[in-house]
């Protein structure tokens, strides 16, 4: 057994641990930390498989963005764990069944696969000249000049989604508190701080007879 090999089953064993305990953890939180793990997992097999850019993209973007969003949610949210677990009983069988049945479609995928055949000829050329190109460069050219215009269609889209989502936080409402940042760029230290003239020593003011207080 070679070193990819062992490294391949090191990261498909952690991975199918913390898959496993993502859907069995009490804590919200603890299942978002296993969920996170699970990630850098298949991120290590995903480089193993010379996908350098998928193994990037999914640190980057779910456990760099995505889950870091989650578990602030999670956590600002102060979840109630005994609402959680009511009505787990109730929806048991059907999550059961469905879990049978995604079980047994992977399982007809995966014993499809492991049928070892000798590949024809074009096949083992092909092989031989992808594996000497990399994909990050290939799919770079691919997208910048085949699929340029989706590209760009893309990024105006979220460009449009960033724009109204700053737009609907900075809205002016009157239950939120909020800042003017033109107010404070043209803020003087007049307007902050007004000094008073006083007297040094005053005298106390003469006392009130009883009479004239009754009076």
């Amino acid at each position: 057994m070679d070193i990819k090999s062992a490294l391949f089953y090191v990261f498909s064993a952690v991975l199918l641990f913390a898959a496993f305990r993502v859907i069995t953890a009490r804590n919200p939180v603890h299942a978002a930390l296993y969920l996170v793990l699970a990630f850098f997992q298949a991120s290590g097999v995903w480089m193993l498989l010379k996908a350098e850019f998928l193994s990037i993209t999914l640190v980057l973007v779910y456990v760099g963005a995505v889950m870091v969003l989650f578990l602030f949610v999670v956590m600002m949210l102060d979840i109630n764990l005994d609402t959680i677990r009511q009505g787990f009983w109730k929806n048991f069988p059907l999550a059961a069944t469905l879990g049978a049945v995604v079980a047994l479609e992977l399982a007809a995928v995966l014993l499809g696969g492991f049928r070892v055949s000798e590949p024809p000829v074009a096949a083992q050329a092909v092989g031989a000249v992808a594996a000497q190109v990399s994909n990050t460069k290939d799919l770079g050219i691919a997208l910048y000049t085949q699929y340029l215009y989706p590209v760009e269609i893309a990024a105006v889209i979220l460009l449009v989604a960033i724009v109204a989502a700053i737009a609907l936080t900075l809205r002016q409402r009157k239950d939120s508190k909020f800042q003017d940042p033109s107010q404070q760029v043209r803020v003087k230290a007049r307007d902050r701080v007004e000094i008073v003239k006083m007297d040094p020593v005053r005298s106390a003011p003469a006392p009130v007879a009883a009479e004239e207080k009754q009076a």
